[in-house]
């Protein structure tokens, strides 16, 4: 009997997966297999809202492949050891991946490839983690588009590949033992935010379709609302591949709103062939300014906590600790508010972002991250933004920040974002920071720092 290993990583589904439907054709048997690398969980991915997330998914994954006939085998450890063995123990002969275009990703692949060559093991890999993958649009004269507007252009209208064929049936041997599925707190220390989403496709797809019918029509006119949270939280699960982002594009195209929807897609593969083309984006200035970031621990550790005295720069850091993600507005509000206004350097916030969000993505955090710093891709780099003009314009009744921040609750109407500009008795009774830092003087101050 023919039969195939199936290695799942970042493509926790059953539907429009590629390796996974290939596989099935090609065999008698499959054999799905989850490694916990000890690698990664014992590395810069393991932080308590991630694990909590991934944990869901394997589990989710292995229910609906236990309702078509089949399971998934979890092991932990390494993956290349976990799969040669297993594949060894079921007599497989081929090995099905979904190519993963990250530094550790690439150093995976390459030693699994070197590996099943000498075990005779053929190794097939496909597409999945894009909508198009990297490599596959060039500019003339370059190996990677550098500015998000021509590539946009050129995604657009590019073919794209047919959606795989979701599996009605799966079998797979018998014999090996299943492995145990561990808990998060098995895997990493530490507590995970306190209303974290669900994870696992069947979720993500019932968000999905919800969205599409409820949401995605107002997107372009409401994605910036703070407080009407009216984007499509579906981010975590496309980090994970719970949802593939090629099947979300096909079933989004046509309806009223989908371009701006769309055009956000087309800004993660737009990461994703930075990232492959440099592999050190998240540690290293993609276009150098020569910054001499500050040094100023206190600072950073009042914005790590929500106490800048910003009202809607605090609300967006506590939203992220309170629920392991920050609406994407608030994202750019708070980056560009160390990076612009205390002069901090990038990586620090990066950091504070990877180790809170659950939809945490290597090319995506480091490349919005470079964005706002002005060290990216943005063709604007020293742009910075006004952070009570973006409150007053994208939470104008300050009910974001009333959410977020509870000592500014009894503040009424858009006076929450300036507490500072109360009557001095009504600010006494009010326990909150001054600010930091004064905008206008912040941002000559970074004028004159950047030249």
């Amino acid at each position: 009997m023919k039969s195939a290993v199936v290695l799942f990583n970042r493509d926790l589904r059953v539907h429009d997966h590629p390796a996974l439907a290939s596989a099935i054709r090609a065999s008698d048997a499959v054999v799905p297999l989850f490694v916990f690398d000890d690698h990664i969980m014992g590395g810069d991915f393991a932080r308590p809202n991630r694990t909590k997330f991934l944990v869901d998914c394997v589990h989710v994954l292995r229910a609906e492949l236990e309702d078509q006939g089949g399971t998934l085998f979890v092991r932990r450890g390494d993956p290349l050891r976990e799969t040669l063995e297993l594949a060894a123990s079921t007599g497989a002969d081929a090995l099905y991946v979904t190519e993963d275009y990250s530094s550790y990703g690439r150093q995976r692949h390459n030693r699994l490839r070197c590996a099943c060559a000498a075990a005779a093991l053929s190794l097939v890999t496909l597409p999945g983690l894009a909508v198009i993958e990297p490599g596959e649009l060039e500019p003339s004269g370059g190996d990677h588009f550098r500015v998000f507007t021509p590539y946009w252009r050129r995604w657009e209208v590019a073919a794209k590949r047919s959606l795989a064929a979701t599996p009605r049936r799966i079998r797979t041997p018998r014999g090996p033992r299943k492995g145990r599925i561990p808990a998060a707190r098995e895997l990493v220390a530490g507590e995970c935010s306190p209303d974290l989403p669900e994870g696992g496709e069947a979720v993500g797809r019932r968000r999905l379709s919800r969205w599409l019918s409820q949401g995605l029509a107002e997107y372009g006119d409401r994605h910036d609302d703070l407080a009407g949270d009216a984007t499509s939280r579906l981010s975590p699960y496309l980090h994970f591949g719970c949802l593939s982002p090629l099947e979300m594009v096909a079933r989004a195209s046509g309806r009223p709103g989908a371009e701006a929807f769309i055009r956000q897609l087309c800004w993660r593969d737009f990461h994703q062939q930075v990232l492959a083309a440099r592999p050190d984006l998240s540690t290293t200035d993609y276009r150098p300014r020569n910054d001499r970031w500050r040094n100023a621990p206190d600072d950073l550790d009042a914005w790590k906590r929500g106490l800048t005295g910003i009202p809607i720069v605090d609300a967006g850091i506590r939203q992220l600790a309170r629920e392991g993600y920050m609406h994407n507005r608030a994202r750019l509000i708070t980056a560009s508010f160390l990076t612009k206004d205390l002069y901090i350097d990038w990586r620090l916030g990066a950091r504070h972002f990877w180790d809170l969000l659950v939809d945490g993505d290597i090319a995506n955090n480091a490349g919005n991250w470079q964005w706002v710093a002005g060290t990216g891709n943005d063709t604007r780099p020293n742009r910075i933004f006004n952070p009570i003009r973006q409150a007053h314009r994208f939470d104008p009744n300050g009910d974001y920040v009333r959410r977020y921040v509870p000592e500014l609750a009894g503040v009424k109407g858009s006076a929450v974002h300036e507490p500072w500009k109360l009557a001095p008795d009504v600010r006494k009774a009010i326990d909150y920071p001054e600010p930091l830092v004064d905008h206008a003087e912040a941002v000559q101050s970074f004028r004159s720092r950047r030249g």
